[in-house]
C-alpha cells in the first residue's frame, strides 16, 4: 500500500476464482486464513484493512465466466463505500480496465 492507502488489485489474466482471491489475499496482505470468498472479502476489509482507495486493473483481460464474481466483488466494494461514508471514513474504488 502507498502513502495514501492505495490498493491497485491487479487480477490481468486471473484463470481461477482460487487465482482472484489469492490475488486480494496478497494484494491486501490479508492473513493466510483469509477464507477466498466474498463474506471473507467483506469481513476483512472491514476489520483489517486500512485501503482508502481501491484501484482494480485488469478486469477487461477476464473470461466472461468471470462476469458473476466481478458483479459480487463490485457489490462488496459499493457496500463498503457505502458502509464507511456512514462513520465518515473516506473509502472508494475505481475500475481502470
Amino acid at each position: 500500500m502507498n502513502e495514501n492507502n492505495t490498493i491497485v488489485l491487479d487480477l490481468t489474466d486471473c484463470k481461477n476464482l482460487w487465482e482472484l482471491h489469492e490475488r486480494i489475499r496478497v494484494a491486501f496482505d490479508f492473513p493466510e486464513w483469509y477464507g477466498k470468498n466474498w463474506d471473507a472479502f467483506w469481513d476483512l476489509m472491514c476489520t483489517e484493512s486500512d485501503a482508502e482507495i481501491v484501484e482494480v486493473v485488469g478486469e477487461n483481460t477476464l473470461h466472461k465466466e468471470f462476469s458473476p464474481e466481478l458483479e459480487l466483488m463490485h457489490t462488496v466494494l459499493s457496500d463498503l463505500k457505502i458502509e464507511n461514508a456512514k462513520y465518515g471514513w473516506s473509502f472508494d474504488y475505481k475500475i481502470i480496465s
